[in-house]
């Protein structure tokens, strides 16, 4: 067996050869450019992020046109959470981190 394996690796060598293509192969064409019309950066549409610090506390205001639509609140104990207005009307609302969290089914399949 120790001699059969130097054998296989010996014959298997010119398969993986890295400088061998096979004749039908063609170099990829060069990246066309964007059309005219395509803007390369708006910086009106990055959101503005404002970042105030205190002792119990980090928070995260992100604006988007001027206006707040969402808040993560960094506590200096315990775990991130964000303050997402969904509906535009100026009503923060607790969102999840995680939006679909793992709910094993607790059904009740036998009472003594």
């Amino acid at each position: 067996m120790r001699r059969l394996l130097p054998l296989l690796c010996l014959f298997a060598l010119p398969v993986f050869s890295v400088g061998a293509q096979p004749a039908g192969n063609q170099p990829l064409p060069a990246v066309p450019p964007p059309p005219p019309e395509m803007e390369a950066f708006d910086a009106a549409l990055e959101p503005q992020v404002t970042i105030v610090k205190n002792e119990k506390e980090t928070r995260e205001e992100y604006r988007s046109g001027g206006k707040l639509y969402m808040i993560k609140v960094t506590p200096a104990v315990g775990k991130p959470y964000y303050l997402v207005d969904r509906h535009g009307d100026g009503i923060m609302l607790e969102s999840e981190t995680n939006p679909h969290p793992v709910r094993p089914p607790m059904w009740i399949i036998h009472r003594w």
